[in-house]
């Protein structure tokens, strides 16, 4: 099965550059819950062993991705103009939006049923935290980084991309978080809409933010990281 893969043996690839040239890789990590934002450095074999899935069937769901023609643009095509209007557009508002509208939700859940077994006790403050990370994070990209990306001619940023991955790291601890404090988003039964409102939100919002930080450290960021150690 392998060497009906295209490019290098599939193995041996990294989860981000796999999630970056193969439309629709993304997806079937997300759904073998393989790390391809901050963990997209670990060849696939490591990914796989440190989320202790069956290899074959992941093996089986990227082949058949491979087998399929793609649709639309890969995020590896985009120009840097295009591809940092789409990251702000799609991720950076949504991010702004849906964040404090989550938080108001989760308190008033973890109020109202604060006597639940299963309630997400912490998960407002939880979101706090992120918001708190993303919010001078995603200013200091738009107001610095990706103007001088847009500018670049010698490659020197006053915010180093090292610094920007290491806050992504911090976010993806927060996202596991959210993923404990909801045990994977799942609703509890009889759960009241306000409940499950919350869920469905918060796991739209970890999605976005997994695709969000994959395009930045797997795409747009390598493409400026041989300019890191210029003068």
């Amino acid at each position: 099965m392998k060497d009906q893969f295209p490019g290098p043996e599939l193995w041996k690839r990294t989860v981000g550059d796999i999630a970056t040239t193969l439309p629709g890789a993304t997806a079937v990590f997300r759904k073998f819950k393989i790390d391809f934002c901050c963990g997209g450095d670990l060849t696939l074999d490591s990914a796989a062993h440190r989320r202790g899935v069956d290899p074959a069937e992941l093996e089986s769901a990227l082949v058949a991705l491979g087998a399929r023609d793609g649709a639309g643009t890969a995020a590896a095509a985009m120009s840097n103009e295009v591809l940092i209007d789409h990251i702000q557009a799609c991720y950076h508002e949504a991010h702004r939006h849906a964040l404090p509208e989550l938080m108001a939700l989760s308190r008033k859940v973890e109020a109202v049923h604060r006597e639940h077994a299963k309630v997400p006790a912490g998960l407002s403050e939880a979101l706090r935290l992120l918001r708190s990370e993303l919010e001078p994070h995603m200013a200091k990209e738009e107001a610095i980084l990706f103007p001088a990306m847009l500018q670049w001619t010698e490659g020197k940023y006053d915010i180093p991309i090292s610094e920007l991955r290491h806050e992504h790291d911090d976010q993806g601890t927060t996202l596991r978080l959210l993923e404990t404090l909801t045990d994977n988003f799942t609703v509890p039964e009889g759960a009241c809409r306000s409940w499950q409102a919350l869920y469905v939100g918060v796991a739209q919002l970890a999605e976005d933010l997994v695709e969000h930080i994959h395009l930045e450290n797997n795409v747009l960021f390598p493409r400026f990281a041989a300019a890191q150690g210029r003068p």
